[in-house]
């Protein structure tokens, strides 16, 4: 039975890798093969969406008295995502106590979602410049259809390994 095995560091060098029950991993946790194949790409889509669609409701508001731009830090969100893939924990701040304030959770804004400062101030109080909004947009799509092209070949190419075609 499974609770005669010796522990894991005086097994033979052949046994040392499996895993008994009640052992628990070393070295972190394992990745997903998938998520690893896709790698940055496949991360970097989810992101990329939601900051499209934060520059498109900035687009939309544009004539929305008081309303201010909204972004985010994208390399952050991008680098956080790459963490929790690898099994890491996100750089931050721990809350240690129950006041201490979170990842925006106190604030009401989601991680790595700021406020953008306006350029140019209008009098009604509204950040969002429309020429700077279009021109972000459309760097985004670009980016976007960038990293969903990437995967779409890593996806074509699974599929050919998988069919041998």
């Amino acid at each position: 039975p499974a609770s005669r095995l010796p522990p894991p560091a005086s097994r033979p060098s052949w046994h040392a890798a499996c895993l008994c029950p009640g052992d628990r991993p070393s070295g972190g946790a394992m990745s997903n093969p998938i998520s690893s194949y896709f790698g940055v790409h496949g991360d970097a889509l989810p992101l990329r969406e939601q900051r499209m669609k934060l520059i498109a409701s900035n687009l939309a508001n544009a004539d929305t008295p008081g309303y201010q731009a909204q972004d985010m830090d994208f390399d952050a969100a991008l680098d956080a995502a790459r963490r929790l893939r690898e099994g890491d924990r996100p750089a931050g701040l721990d809350a240690t106590h129950e006041r201490h304030l979170g990842d925006g959770v106190a604030t009401g804004q989601p991680p790595f979602q700021f406020t953008r400062l306006a350029t140019q101030p209008s009098l009604d109080g509204n950040t969002v410049d429309p020429d700077a909004e279009r021109a972000a947009y459309g760097r985004a799509a670009l980016e976007y259809r960038a990293s969903l092209s990437f995967l779409e070949s890593k996806v074509r190419t699974l599929l050919t390994a998988i069919t041998g075609q």
